[in-house]
């Protein structure tokens, strides 16, 4: 990745995307010393314009951005940086500098809760206890499930076509798990379907 820091007087503006949902956490700036020490420890540090030194996001609330992914533009002036926030964002206590969280994007948030209830082995977890009973109950669920949408979607009663709708996701997630399969995979076939 090469930056031109130099044509925007050493400060580039850096976008960060929650990795998992895609939603817009907040704009920072970067000088090159705050790039490589992003870099380097995997943490967003960015160069503080009203400090004026570098920042490292989360250094007195504990609220960082753990990186996954860093590009460039196709002008090598911008930085886009996909994170893994560890709580609220925004200094006034939201989720986003853009607002609060989005619903769009969020199965791939629970898909990681369910995978950590299961790879955590934790007892007290609906979870983790249908996982526990085995493939054949888990794809029953999934079944089970289905068939309760088809039912209310029979009906016009919106909020339990809703709730069994999310009923069906909630378990068809616990089921790529078992597969060793993620949403990503599923939707790489839609994608290439799509062309």
């Amino acid at each position: 990745m090469k930056i031109d820091f130099n044509k925007t007087d050493g400060l580039v503006p850096v976008i960060i995307q929650d990795e998992r949902t895609l939603q817009v956490l907040m704009l920072g700036y970067m000088n090159e010393e705050a790039f490589n020490k992003t870099k380097e420890e995997g943490i967003v540090t960015f160069f503080s314009r009203s400090k004026n030194r570098l920042w490292t996001k989360g250094e007195e609330s504990g609220n960082f951005l753990t990186v996954k992914n860093m590009d460039i533009d196709c002008d090598n002036d911008t930085i886009l940086i996909k994170a893994i926030p560890i709580n609220t964002v925004c200094h006034t206590g939201s989720f986003s500098c853009f607002g609060e969280k989005a619903p769009k994007g969020f199965l791939y948030e629970l898909e990681e809760k369910i995978r950590q209830r299961i790879d955590d082995k934790v007892e007290n977890s609906y979870t983790y206890s249908l996982y526990q009973r085995g493939i054949n109950k888990m794809a029953q669920k999934v079944g089970e499930e289905a068939v309760e949408l088809v039912i209310e979607a029979k009906d016009d009663n919106d909020d339990l076509f809703k709730n069994e709708a999310a009923d069906l996701l909630y378990h068809f997630l616990i089921l790529l798990k078992a597969k060793n399969l993620q949403l990503e995979n599923i939707e790489e076939i839609l994608l290439d379907r799509n062309k």
